[in-house]
């Protein structure tokens, strides 16, 4: 079974059964964010894989981060939702389907001012 545990701007491509609760889907993401040499991982169900395809997907976790969701990865969880997969986002499962409608943010474009032009 794999899923996607995405954290912040940060996501990871997990095998393994869907976490039992946010608690452990929150370990997971420290673990694989916070790595610490020399220390003995306690062994898990979860591994992070390299590749696979998204067609494979099963489930997927949101958790809240410093940094909001990256626009490739909420065009996957658009496409997860479309499929009918639920989204545990928050503290609440986003029915499939809800993420295509939320308000996504528009990045503003800088005019550039043009420079006199000195020979006028």
């Amino acid at each position: 079974m794999l899923g996607i545990l995405v954290h912040g701007d940060n996501h990871f491509i997990v095998e393994g059964p869907t976490p039992p609760d946010r608690e452990m889907a929150r370990r997971l993401a420290w673990l694989w964010e916070v790595p610490q040499l020399g220390v003995e991982r306690e062994p898990v169900e979860w591994r992070i894989v390299t590749k696979a395809f998204r067609e494979n997907l099963e489930w997927a976790i949101v958790l809240p981060g410093d940094n909001p969701v990256t626009p490739a990865v909420r065009q996957l969880l658009d496409e997860l939702a479309a499929r009918g997969i639920d989204i545990e986002a928050g503290r609440a499962i986003v029915p499939a389907g809800a993420l295509s409608s939320a308000p996504k943010r528009r990045l503003r474009r800088r005019r550039h001012r043009r420079k006199p032009n000195a020979t006028r």
